[in-house]
């Protein structure tokens, strides 16, 4: 069985290949291409060399260059598609479709075990002839995404640069998001700064309130971030945070009766 996995995250790719190996050793991997250009490029070489279809697609939705059900758009798929993907499991209900399955990340090997099994009962040689399984319904799925995309979502991950490379940071490592000199930054729990193009009220419409809280113009903190707070004059709050912000913090006076609500009070 051929293998092609669709994956910008070398450590995702490494645990899903380690997963295969040990879960469905008669798999082999075929390809991996990191992002929707490479991938219609990789489909399109292996199909003009005469080479046959990867029998599953491994398929994160959220690459580097955009989704990937764009490569729906460029080229014409005629493998199993099994999606990866970060997104929470209620926004997963919209791949259940027909032959479709997902795996959430980080991949379990009984998921992945699962899915497997899925494709062996629905489309693999001997098991089920692949002319009468289930059609692969991408019309279905995009729809069900239409739908989704007007149910207010919030952001999983930002793409910044570092140096010459691009980095996909999940927001469960950032600490704070906080302006400086007129650009927007965010520090991971590690201490590392890095620019993002937001501004701070764009940012407060797509972070998740329940681990974000906007405490005055120009920071926004999680509850991990905040080391030690105490009463400032003017009825404000003075933060200490970790890892450490080289300016004052304080909690503005009409924040923050909501920031100790939000604290736990």
């Amino acid at each position: 069985m051929n293998i092609l996995i669709v994956e910008d995250e070398k450590l995702a790719v490494r645990k899903l290949t380690k997963l295969l190996e040990e879960t469905a050793p008669e798999f082999a991997v075929r390809g991996i291409t990191p992002s929707i250009a490479a991938t219609v490029e990789w489909i399109t070489t292996n199909r003009a060399s005469g080479q046959p279809e990867p029998d599953i697609i491994f398929l994160d939705i959220e690459l580097a260059d955009g989704q990937s059900f764009e490569i729906f758009n460029r080229v014409q798929i005629q493998s199993t598609v099994i999606f990866t993907t970060s997104y929470d499991e209620y926004a997963l209900q919209a791949f259940k479709v027909n032959s479709i399955d997902y795996l959430l990340k980080p991949v379990q090997q009984e998921d992945l075990q699962r899915a497997i099994r899925k494709y062996y009962d629905l489309v693999a040689p001997g098991k089920a002839n692949p002319a009468t399984a289930p059609p692969l319904n991408l019309e279905a799925i995009l729809k069900s995404l239409h739908l989704q995309s007007s149910v207010p979502g919030y952001r999983k991950r930002f793409l910044v640069k570092q140096g010459a490379r691009l980095l996909s940071i999940e927001t469960s490592e950032i600490a704070y998001f906080y302006i400086d000199n007129g650009l927007t930054f965010f520090k991971n729990h590690l201490g590392q700064k890095f620019v993002v193009d937001y501004k701070m009220d764009e940012l407060d419409e797509f972070l998740d309130p329940d681990r974000f809280f906007r405490v005055n113009r120009a920071l926004i903190v999680t509850h991990q971030a905040v080391a030690q707070m105490q009463p400032y004059y003017n009825h404000r709050l003075a933060l200490t945070l970790h890892p450490a912000l080289d300016k004052e913090t304080i909690v503005s006076r009409e924040r923050a009766h909501d920031f100790k609500v939000w604290m736990g009070k």
